[in-house]
């Protein structure tokens, strides 16, 4: 008898701080419950009620609609805190109405409950603890020492914390708080899930003290922001009590080391001193949203460029390491990571020497049968005499830009990677982050022209040099991206799949980087709302290699352009066009 299939894991959004803005937060919900759901539940972090006061008997924002019935909440929904003027007012009934121990929150109207103080309750499965409140002196909005207690005590039960929701981690101006900071790294959550004041953030799993599993940090913005940054999030975690020791231990190639210096047991609520943001650095884990959107780094590490070909074009400003020893083991066939970080995550599959003596070095990147050999002669090294380097407009430490040889439109653009990488799905996290800053700067250009960028990438066995292909499309033809990808599909007798329902791009890439095995073909497209389409390719396929920019040149009403060597410019017309996007492209180029 064939065993009964285990059952799908829960699906889960996230919100940030929703401020009252309850008509917009579930119109979003409903939005992608339909499109891409149906999903579990909702949970909700950071400031829910409005920060207003309203009148007497009308709650400010929202949140009366819900309450008295005029509006109904689409999926069940649970937010942690009661922070707002309005909120002791608004809850007093609730939390009167219902005396004793709630871990899986009070009900305040249909599908919509309270987590008050703190406690650990099973949504779907799934262990969820949660600190509700911010630090303080006590009262409304405040989490007690009680609470913080009753944490640590279950920190030390048995068992696997999936989801661990609170307040954001630093709360403005007194810097980082160190109560949470000591609760995560005790709890040791699979997934820590908080408010960020306005700003989106999704870190690199790490690793916890003393234990074999990763953690994953998800900061959320508030809900309507301005700057547009992403309020709601997808995930679909297996609870950890159904996976098995093998899966929970997994470390993913991209996990890096815990960012928290173990703080001080034990710190009293009422006794935690304010601590400014800049003494904070070294010991707790704050935000590093503004260096990693620079690409900053101590120096420790090692600059790609000067590593590889000798010459950085930042010289003296470069923000990296520029080391001519390591520059003379490159030249010996040492893999970059491994001088890097003295290790690398390719494995058996890396084609470089992962030792600094020189018989080692030669010994082992002779290529196997399995392997195939760097050719001397490649369009996209910029060491190699076939390069048109006329074309680059950028170049980075890991990536660099140049526009496309026989364009599409003038401004069509290759993201390409410095080293000879056959996709850039396979490239190391640290090029990985700044391909994001070069998106996001070439988002930034052609908006201000009124355009949205289509990014695609093909991948063949065949696949020598990766590029990642940039075409601008009118923003009145962007909603239209994805219905003629899925409809050029399906004439030629294949489906994309969505890699992420929630359109966070950089999520989709690093579903993307954990799946792809190397050994297969594959094709995705970027939308230019963030939701990435794949195919994979079967072993046998036979894959249209110019797929990408013949379904875009429908789109854009020019067939006759499909075939790049229709479009091919003379060279002086090709300088002409460089320097023309130069000049637009400098005040956004994250190179300069």
């Amino acid at each position: 008898m064939a065993a009964a299939p285990s059952p799908a894991p829960p699906r889960i959004l996230l919100a940030g701080d929703a401020h009252g803005r309850l008509h917009q937060l579930f119109k979003r919900v409903k939005s992608v419950n339909q499109s891409t759901g149906p999903f579990n539940a909702l949970l909700c972090v950071g400031q829910f009620f409005s920060p207003e006061v309203g009148e007497e008997d009308s709650p400010p924002g929202d949140v009366a609609d819900y309450l008295e019935g005029r509006a109904a909440v689409p999926i069940p929904t649970y937010f942690t805190g009661d922070y707002g003027p309005t909120a002791p007012r608004l809850l007093s009934k609730a939390a009167a109405d219902h005396r004793g121990f709630a871990p899986g929150g009070i009900q305040i109207c249909p599908n919509l409950f309270w987590l008050r103080g703190s406690a650990l309750f099973s949504l779907h499965g799934l262990s969820v603890a949660y600190l509700s409140g911010k630090r303080g002196l006590g009262g409304p909005g405040c989490y007690s020492q009680d609470d913080v207690d009753a944490l640590r005590a279950l920190a030390e039960e048995p068992g696997i914390v999936d989801l661990f929701l609170t307040y954001p981690l630093v709360l403005e101006p007194q810097g980082c708080d160190p109560v949470v900071a000591e609760l995560v790294t005790e709890i040791k959550p699979r997934y820590h899930i908080a408010g960020t004041k306005g700003v989106f953030y999704s870190r690199e799993p790490y690793v916890n003290d003393s234990s074999l599993h990763v953690t994953r940090f998800i900061g959320l913005a508030n809900v309507g922001n301005k700057e547009k940054q992403k309020f709601i999030h997808a995930i679909s975690p297996t609870p950890a009590s159904t996976m098995s020791s093998a899966d929970i231990h997994a470390r993913p190639p991209n996990a890096t080391l815990s960012p928290y210096v173990a703080p001080a047991k034990s710190v009293p609520v009422e006794d935690t001193p304010k601590r400014p943001a800049e003494s904070t650095d070294l010991q707790y884990w704050r935000y590093d949203v503004k260096r990693q959107r620079q690409g900053q780094n101590d120096g420790s590490l090692l600059c790609f460029k000067f590593t590889s070909s000798g010459s950085c074009p930042r010289g003296s400003s470069c923000n990296f390491k520029h080391d001519e020893e390591a520059r003379e083991h490159c030249q010996r066939n040492v893999c970059f990571e491994f001088l890097n970080k003295g290790k690398c995550g390719k494995g058996p599959e890396c084609r470089f020497a992962h030792s600094l003596t020189e018989e080692a070095a030669v010994r082992d990147a002779k290529p196997r049968s399995d392997r195939r050999p760097v050719e001397s002669s490649c369009w996209f090294c910029l060491s190699s005499p076939d390069v048109e380097s006329h074309l680059v407009i950028s170049i980075g430490d890991g990536y660099y830009c140049a526009l496309a040889k026989g364009p599409l439109v003038p401004e069509h653009v290759l993201v390409i990677p410095v080293e000879h990488f056959p996709t850039t799905i396979t490239m190391p996290a640290e090029p990985e982050a700044e391909l994001r800053r070069y998106k996001n700067a070439l988002g930034k250009y052609f908006e201000k022209q009124g355009k949205a960028a289509v990014y695609f990438e093909w991948v063949s066995q065949q696949s020598r040099h990766a590029n990642l292909q940039a075409v601008p499309v009118p923003l009145s033809k962007a909603a239209s991206v994805e219905k003629i990808f899925h409809l050029a599909a399906k004439k030629l007798g294949f489906e994309l799949s969505v890699v992420n329902p929630d359109g966070d791009a950089n999520q989709g890439r690093e579903l993307l980087r954990s799946q792809y095995d190397s050994k297969s073909g594959l094709f995705y497209v970027e939308l230019p709302d963030g939701t990435l389409l794949l195919h994979m390719l079967g072993s046998r396929e036979k894959f249209p290699a110019q797929f990408g920019r013949e379904v875009l040149a429908g789109l854009l009403s020019m067939a006759d352009r499909a075939d790049w060597r229709n479009c091919k410019l003379s060279k002086e017309e090709e300088i002409k066009m460089v320097d023309d996007f130069k000049q637009g492209f400098r005040e956004f180029d994250p190179a300069e």
